[in-house]
């Protein structure tokens, strides 16, 4: 005998009777048929494999159907059916949905939709004990007492139902089954302590978000199943919860009817549940099918309450032993009403819908809502007088069998089924296609919260179940069709508002991957720098240095962290190596912050040192992420680059700072180098007088040799007036003074607008002029006065050099030049003190007066 869970027992396959019956370890003990009973019960609590059975012997028959509690579980067999026998061959019947093709030999249907005209070989009905459900029990009571197969029926559902089927079906076969794996309670667990691949029950709308929200921020989310979703909803958050990309479900009591998922335990958010007219404890019946959900097959399973030992949720134990036990009160009658009746007018429906059992174990259902909206719809005259004849009271009756799917309640839902009726009554009787196609119409928008599509969805659950009414629409395959579609769409955008709403990707990958081996899961790092984990974005890599990404909660940052550092040594290793043999174009200078960039990202930090050219260069914080050794090498490599770029664009200054401190300079030329090379190789003429004052001739022509050059207004080494060379002295300069960088202008720019000081620029009249440029203007206004008492410069001087009339009147103060009242200009000597300071200083420069000079 294979076990129940593999491939089913193979003589029971082909035949009624096992020769091993009875064997220790047989999973079929006791399904020894009685040849003189067609009718077998089959009880037992959950994952008793009664379905399984109930779904092989339908496939071992010439024909069959199976009536089941829920649209959804009925969707779910036919699935698995139609993989047996192919679509050709089933066929799906519920309120909302029908697939007949023609000759569909087996059928899935719902209770309610089960055809009891069809003749069959075999029925089954699944989950019978709700014939005590005040709500729906007469409709299971009725298939269980009126649905047969002409070869063999199955009743499936709780030992509870044994009596009943005893009273009301005194020939049938019971066989009890055990079940297949243990059920134990667990305690009470916090929900961040709860097991992975847990369910849990609540029983309102409000109380499944509540806990699916709480799930979404602990532990990365969470499933979402509740009856009123549309198969493909639920089917789409299932498969969420299957394929792992969540560990736990969130549902109401809806899951407790037979569908099956892998489930290792089931806590209870509450014991308590609103039945329709009182808010109750949940029965021990009640409480075992819900639990029973736990553990599937051979394995074993554990429930449990949500939050502590006392409140709502606290389990009494009685409650526990019964559940582990499988040991609950029998059920002592069912709930009946005339499945079959009095259609020759409105009274006669009404009352023997209102008639008493004569079966003592039987009781009159309470009155359900189709009987309160027939009620209500019969005190319309119109609908009186055009309901007189027993076609169309039947007519009614079918419309007042509208679901109320949207909870309207029956005041609500009676003026639905009242205009419905209207419509079947007159004309061809038909509905309208213009009014189903606008009620159509008004429901197809996706956009809204989970409430608002919910509640779209139960609309269109309306039209769909009228347009499977065969007579109700002149093209009711075409309305079907249309209405399928607009759930489907509908349903779609439910599923994604969940997921969006209660599922946090990337917390769900780093819960999962706590206690994996780190190389099960693959890091992505994009072009862009963006790191992903199982494709859930969890923050960049930068050069080296990994940023968790803004959007984390604060609670996630330390996994964040933590996985990054895990997963990421390679890619840091990939970038050392790449680093080391990059080449120079890849590495540049930042002015903010003042540091060293490979790529665009930050490796080294300067900082001030000895002297202008000799910066601290420190690496930065993230190459501490590196191995030892690749450290060291990116460290030479940047070390390297950077005294390759200086000497390369301040080879000059360089060459000045050496002069100044080579004891075979002279001392008269050391005493000018030295002050020249602390300002960055510039300087202002009056805060050196004193040491060109003490030149000679052999001074002035070493100087002249090296490069420099003694002008008017500045000492200045043309070299360093170049854009790579300014550039870099502005920075070493902010690092040594400990100040912001500040802006330069453009490559080639002699003249500039910007704020100063600038180094290797003068300030004129709110303008910055390069010194060499102001040179060249002195020099020719010398050559223009030559030795005449007064001069006039030329008008197009100015425009030649770039610079306005008022700047190049500056620049001539400057040098010495005064303007008369006739216009003319006389040569008077350089004044020693600066005509025009500078009205602030840089804190950049403050240190290098030559840089801050003014006209």
């Amino acid at each position: 005998i294979r076990r129940w869970g593999e491939a089913g027992c193979p003589v029971l396959a082909t035949t009624r009777n096992c020769a091993c019956i009875g064997a220790p370890g047989c999973q079929f003990r006791g399904m020894r048929s009685d040849p003189s009973s067609t009718v077998k019960a089959v009880l037992g609590p959950t994952n008793t494999g009664k379905t399984h059975l109930a779904i092989e012997r339908l496939c071992g028959h010439s024909s069959g159907m199976i009536g089941f509690p829920l649209r959804l579980l009925a969707r779910e067999v036919y699935d698995r059916v139609v993989a047996i026998k192919g679509p050709k061959e089933v066929g799906l019947i519920t309120g909302e949905e029908k697939i007949m093709p023609p000759g569909a030999r087996w059928l899935l249907c719902t209770a309610e939709s089960m055809p009891r005209e069809r003749d069959v070989a075999f029925a089954a009905l699944d989950e019978a004990q709700l014939g005590a459900d005040p709500e729906r029990g007469h409709i299971f009571t009725d298939r269980m007492l009126n649905v047969r197969g002409r070869e063999e029926t199955m009743i499936l559902g709780s030992e509870t139902l044994s009596p009943m089927v005893r009273a009301l079906i005194p020939d049938a076969e019971i066989i009890k089954r055990p079940r297949f794996s243990t059920l134990s309670y667990a305690g009470a667990k916090k929900l961040s302590r709860l097991p992975k691949r847990s369910v849990i029950v609540a029983f309102s709308s409000e109380e499944v978000y509540a806990v699916a929200e709480m799930l979404r921020r602990a532990r990365g989310g969470a499933a979402v199943v509740m009856g009123a979703l549309s198969p493909r909803t639920r089917n789409a958050q299932v498969a969420m919860y299957q394929a792992g990309e969540v560990d736990y479900l969130v549902a109401t009591d809806a899951i407790g009817m037979g569908l099956n998922m892998d489930v290792a335990h089931v806590a209870f958010a509450s014991l308590n549940k609103f039945d329709g007219r009182r808010q109750r404890r949940l029965s021990f019946a009640e409480m075992a099918q819900i639990a029973g959900r736990a553990g599937r097959h051979q394995k074993d399973g554990t429930f449990g309450s949500l939050g502590g030992e006392e409140g709502p949720a606290a389990f009494r134990p009685e409650e526990i032993e019964a559940i582990e036990q499988h040991r609950f009160p029998k059920l002592e009658h069912l709930y009946w009403r005339d499945g079959d009746p009095d259609l020759s007018s409105i009274e006669a429906l009404i009352a023997s819908l209102e008639g008493k059992p004569n079966d003592p174990v039987l009781r009159a259902a309470p009155e359900a809502i189709d009987l309160s909206v027939l009620k209500r719809v019969a005190e319309d005259p119109l609908v009186r007088e055009r309901a007189r004849h027993p076609a169309m009271v039947a007519r009614l009756w079918a419309a007042c069998g509208l679901p109320d799917f949207r909870k309207v309640g029956p005041d609500h839902h009676s003026r639905v089924v009242q205009r419905v009726f209207r419509h079947l009554s007159e004309g061809s009787g038909h509905i309208p296609s213009a009014w189903f196609a606008d009620e159509i119409a008004r429901l197809d928008r996706v956009e809204g919260d989970i409430d608002t599509l919910g509640g779209r969805i139960a609309a269109v659950r309306t039209w769909s179940y009228i347009a499977q009414r065969g007579d109700w629409l002149e093209d009711p395959a075409h309305w079907a069709g249309r209405a399928q579609a607009l759930e489907e769409k509908l349903s779609d955008a439910l599923h994604a508002r969940l997921t969006e709403r209660f599922v946090d990707r990337r917390t769900a990958v780093l819960m999962r991957e706590i206690g994996n081996d780190p190389a099960l899961l693959d890091v992505v790092v994009a072009d862009d720098g963006v790191v992903t984990v199982e494709d859930e974005a969890i923050g960049r890599l930068d050069g080296f240095a990994f940023s968790v990404d803004a959007a984390a909660r604060t609670g996630d940052r330390k996994r964040l962290l933590a996985a990054a550092e895990r997963r990421l040594p390679k890619e840091r290793a990939r970038r050392a190596a790449a680093l080391v043999a990059a080449p120079d174009k890849e590495f540049t200078f930042s002015a903010d912050p003042i540091a060293i960039m490979w790529n665009g990202h930050v490796v080294t930090r300067l900082a001030a040192g000895r002297t202008l050219i000799t910066p601290q260069v420190k690496p930065d914080a993230a190459l501490d992420t590196l191995s030892v050794a690749d450290r060291e090498r990116v460290i030479a490599r940047i070390d390297g680059w950077f005294d390759t770029t200086l000497r390369r664009s301040l080879a000059p200054l360089i060459a000045m700072t050496e002069s100044a401190s080579d004891l075979f300079t002279p001392a008269r030329v050391r005493a000018l180098l030295s002050p020249l090379a602390a300002r960055g190789g510039i300087a202002d003429r009056s805060a050196v007088d004193a040491a060109l004052a003490a030149l000679d001739s052999d001074d002035r022509r070493i100087l002249r040799g090296a490069g420099l050059t003694i002008g008017t207004l500045d000492i200045f080494d043309r070299r360093l007036l170049k854009p790579d060379a300014i550039s870099l002295v502005a920075l070493l300069a902010a690092v040594q003074t400990r100040s912001p960088c500040p802006a330069l202008p453009p490559p080639g720019t002699t003249v500039s607008a910007l704020a100063g000081p600038l180094p290797g620029y003068r300030a004129f009249a709110g303008k910055q002029v390069r010194v060499d440029l102001v040179e060249r203007i002195a020099r020719k206004m010398h050559d223009a006065r030559k030795d005449k008492a007064s001069f006039s410069p030329d008008a197009d001087l100015a425009t030649s050099f770039g610079i306005d009339p008022p700047t190049l009147a500056a620049i001539l103060r400057a040098c010495g030049f005064r303007v008369g009242a006739t216009g003319l200009w006389t040569w008077r000597s350089r004044p020693r003190a600066r005509a025009e300071p500078p009205k602030s200083k840089s804190p950049a420069f403050a240190a290098l007066e030559g840089w801050a000079a003014g006209g």
